[in-house]
C-alpha cells in the first residue's frame, strides 16, 4: 500500500511538470509548439526512433493537484470516512443516502462483514481528530441521524479511531489541446462524488477514446492527432454532462436549508423516487449512466420541483403556500442552470452543432 501511494504521488507530479512544460511551450507560439510538442512527450532510442506517441494523464485523487493547473476546481465539502464492522444495512446489498442535517451520510457494504461510511462535511475544513473535535461532532451531531441497525458499530468505529479524511472536488470539463498529450480521470473533469459518477465517466470517456484511436494506424504526428482528437471533448459530453449535472444538483438538492422552498424541494425529490415506475427507473438510469440524455435530466430535475409544488397547493393552497412554491421553482432554476452553464449549453445539448464533432481526417 505504501508502495502504491509513494507511486501514485511520483506519477502525478511527473504529470504536473509534464503539463507546465507543455503549456509553456505552447505559449511561446503555435509554430514552435509543434515544432517542439512531440519532443516533450516522446522518448527516443538510439536510433532515433519514437517510442511513446501518446501519452495520457489521468490523475487520480492523490494528483487531482494537477488539474489546478487547468480550471477551476472547487471544493463544495470533505468526506469523513469510517468503515463499520458486523452490522448489516436497512436493505442488504444496496447503497443508502441518509438526507441528514447539515448534508448526507453514505453507506455501502465493500465486503461481507464490512460497510463504509461517509460523512459530508459541508465546506473545505472538517473537525480535528488530533484535538477530538472529530470524535465529538460525530458523536454529537452526526450519531443521531444514523440508523438503529448500524449506530453501535457506528460508535465503536469512532472509538477505534481508524477515521480519515478527504477533500470532495469539484471542476468542469476544460479542453486543453496539448500534442502529444490527452487528459483523462481527475486530471480532466471531477464531480461530487455524492453518486458515485467519476468511474462511470471515466470509463465512457475510455471507450470513447478507443473508438477514436481503433482507425488510425499511425500516431507520430502529434500536431494533426491532436486535431483529431479535438472531436474527443465533444463526443464524450452525453454522458459526463449528464452524470457532472445531476452529481451537483444532487447534492446542493440533499444538503440542509433553512429556506422552506429548499426543504420542500429535499422532500419532493425522496417522494418522487419513492413513487416507482419511471420516476424511480428514470432517474437511475441517469445516475448510472445507461440513459446519458441531458434533456432527460433537466425533464426529471424539473418534473421534481413541479412535483413539488403540486405538493404544497393540493388540497387548498394558500399565499404562502404559493410563495414557497414560487420560490421552489426559482431555487430549482438556480441550482441546475449554473452547472448546466459550466458544462455548455451548446456541448451538453446540440453535440452535433459544434465542428469538432465531425473529426478531421488524419494519415
Amino acid at each position: 500500500m505504501v508502495y502504491y501511494m509513494l507511486g501514485a504521488v511520483v506519477a502525478s507530479l511527473l504529470g504536473l511538470l509534464f503539463l507546465k512544460i507543455s503549456i509553456g511551450k505552447k505559449k511561446s507560439g503555435v509554430s514552435s509548439m509543434e515544432a517542439q510538442s512531440t519532443e516533450s512527450v516522446m522518448e527516443r532510442s538510439g536510433n532515433g526512433s519514437t517510442d511513446t506517441d501518446i501519452v495520457i494523464v489521468g490523475a487520480g485523487v492523490a494528483g487531482a493537484a494537477l488539474a489546478y493547473t487547468l480550471g477551476k476546481v472547487e471544493i463544495p465539502s470533505c468526506f469523513v470516512g469510517l468503515i463499520l464492522e458486523k452490522c448489516e444495512l436497512p436493505y442488504k446489498n444496496h447503497g443508502h443516502v441518509i438526507l441528514a442535517d447539515p448534508s448526507p451520510i453514505l453507506f455501502y457494504p465493500i465486503s461481507s462483514t464490512e460497510i463504509r461510511c461517509l460523512v459530508d462535511v459541508p465546506g473545505q475544513r472538517v473537525p480535528s481528530i488530533s484535538n477530538g473535535e472529530m470524535n465529538h461532532y460525530l458523536k454529537t451531531v452526526i450519531a443521531p441521524q444514523i440508523p438503529p441497525e448500524l449506530l453501535s458499530a457506528f460508535m465503536a468505529a469512532i472509538e477505534k479511531g481508524n477515521i480519515r479524511t478527504m477533500t470532495n472536488r469539484s471542476m468542469p470539463a476544460t479542453p486543453q489541446p496539448t500534442p502529444g498529450a490527452l487528459l483523462l480521470g481527475d486530471a480532466f473533469n471531477m464531480r461530487h462524488p455524492l453518486t458515485g459518477g467519476g468511474m462511470t465517466v471515466a470509463l465512457s470517456d475510455i471507450v470513447v477514446l478507443r473508438d477514436l484511436l481503433r482507425p488510425l494506424h499511425n500516431l507520430n504526428d502529434a500536431p494533426a492527432l491532436c486535431k483529431y482528437l479535438e472531436s474527443f471533448y465533444t463526443l464524450r459530453k452525453p454522458v459526463a454532462s449528464t452524470i457532472n449535472t445531476l452529481a451537483g444538483a444532487l447534492y446542493k438538492v440533499f444538503c440542509e436549508s433553512s429556506d422552506p422552498s429548499r426543504k420542500e424541494m429535499r422532500q419532493a425529490c425522496f417522494d418522487y423516487l419513492s413513487l416507482g415506475g419511471d420516476f424511480t427507473n428514470g432517474p437511475i438510469a441517469l445516475l448510472s449512466g445507461l440513459n446519458p440524455r441531458p434533456l432527460s435530466l433537466v425533464t426529471h430535475f424539473f418534473a421534481v420541483a413541479i412535483y413539488g409544488v403540486g405538493r404544497l397547493l393540493l388540497p387548498f393552497p394558500s399565499p404562502k403556500r404559493m410563495l414557497i412554491g414560487a420560490r421552489l421553482i426559482s431555487g430549482a432554476s438556480s441550482i441546475i442552470f449554473p452547472i448546466i452553464k459550466a458544462e455548455g449549453v451548446r456541448d451538453m445539448f446540440f453535440p452535433a452543432s459544434t465542428p469538432a464533432y465531425y473529426r478531421a481526417s488524419i494519415n
